[in-house]
Formats: C-alpha cells, structure tokens, sequence
C-alpha cells in the first residue's frame, strides 16, 4: 500500500506519516518547502508545483491521498477592520484550490491504486449547523472543502475511488493551540482508523476523527 500526505512535514501530517510508516506502509509525504530529503516539494496553491510532483511520481500508483495541507490565516482577525482580500484569497487558494488541484493532478496515480482512496482533512467549522462566529475566512474555506470533497465522492464512485471528509478534531498543534482537546497521536490514530474504513458504501462520509457523522 502506498499513500501520500501533503503537508506531512509538521502536526496531523506528520503524526499520519508516521503512523503509517510504522504499519509499513509507503509512505510520500510533500511539504511547501522541503528540510529534509523525506519530503516531496509540493506547494499546493501553484499548478506547475502539482505538474512536478505528478511527473516525479511517474507511473507509480497511489493507493491512499490524504489532502491535509491547509492554513488558517484569521484567527483573532476583527469584524470591523480585519479579513482583508488578500488574505481570504491565500486561505482559499491553498485549503480549497490546492485540494482541487492535489486530486485533479493525482487521479491517475490512484486510477492505478487497489481500492483507491481520497481523505480531505476538512473541520467542524466546516458545518453550517455550528457558526458561533468569527473565522470567516477559515470557516468558509472549510465549508467550501467539504462541499468539494461531496462533489467528488459523486463524481468519482464510477471510477471506484472512495472520497472521505473528516474533521480532525480540536488538535494541540500549532493551528489548534496546547489547550485544545486531543493530542496530536490521538489525532492521527482516529484518522487512520476512518481511512481504513472508508469504502465506496461510505464514500461522501463527513466524519470525526472518533468515528461518529457530523452533521452537515
């Protein structure tokens, strides 16, 4: 089996990436800019990136895509001056546009897979059922994302290719912060499980990291 994990080089990436190499499991992981030799080159918000990553790949299939990359550039932004153009336009080009172009780019590769499938790293503050407020930008982005990965889940089933979209959990990670509820390797043990679950029956799922359906 081999999967590949964008954004593998810190947080939920990395704990997947490890979680999977200790199964032995092949792992690719890609970060925007690589330290190390481990890591694939893969900015997700540039096309060409996607272009070079797909050619280094060759004929290699992919059996597992976990799109895990993403940002989350407004926290703490105010209503009354914050949220600038530019910023929403980052957000969405590498939590939305990047998914996009990451499975668009990597089909073939999976087209060769067993069992192929795509698990989108989304978020609670994707559903429209929870808006207590504030993070516009990275709500909307979100909501976006599982919206996407539904879309895909359809249009990919005739292809046998399962889509996933799972909400990670509140994460002590940079993004999430030391308080939050769940360490990283609870994190990332619950999102193997849900990928390991997830099927052509299942496809289209909005999950938590636990296992339980979230609501749209």
């Amino acid at each position: 089996m081999t999967v590949l994990i964008t954004g593998a080089n810190r947080g939920i990436g990395k704990a997947l990436a490890e979680n999977y190499a200790a199964r032995g499991t092949h792992v690719i992981g890609t970060a925007r800019t690589p330290s190390d030799d481990k890591h694939l080159p893969l900015d997700v918000t540039i096309p060409a990136s996607h272009q070079a990553l797909a050619t280094t790949l060759g004929d290699a299939p992919l059996d597992l895509l976990i799109c895990n990359a993403g940002i989350y550039p407004d926290k703490g932004q105010p209503l009354d001056d914050g949220y600038p153009a530019d910023m929403w336009a980052d957000a969405f080009a590498t939590n939305v546009t990047g998914v996009f172009l990451t499975v668009q780019h990597l089909l073939p590769h999976l087209a060769r897979g067993q069992t192929p499938r795509i698990a989108i790293i989304s978020s609670q503050m994707a559903s429209h059922t929870r808006a207590p407020g504030g993070s516009y930008i990275y709500r909307a982005s979100k909501a976006a994302v599982l919206n996407l990965g539904r879309n895909l889940a359809a249009d990919l089933k005739p292809r046998g290719i399962a889509v996933g979209i799972y909400h990670p959990g509140w994460v002590q990670t940079d993004m999430g912060g030391q308080t939050a509820e769940i360490t990283v390797a609870e994190a990332a043990a619950g999102l193997v499980a849900r990928c390991d679950a997830l099927s052509l029956d299942s496809t289209g799922c909005f999950e938590t990291w636990d296992g339980r359906a979230h609501p749209y």
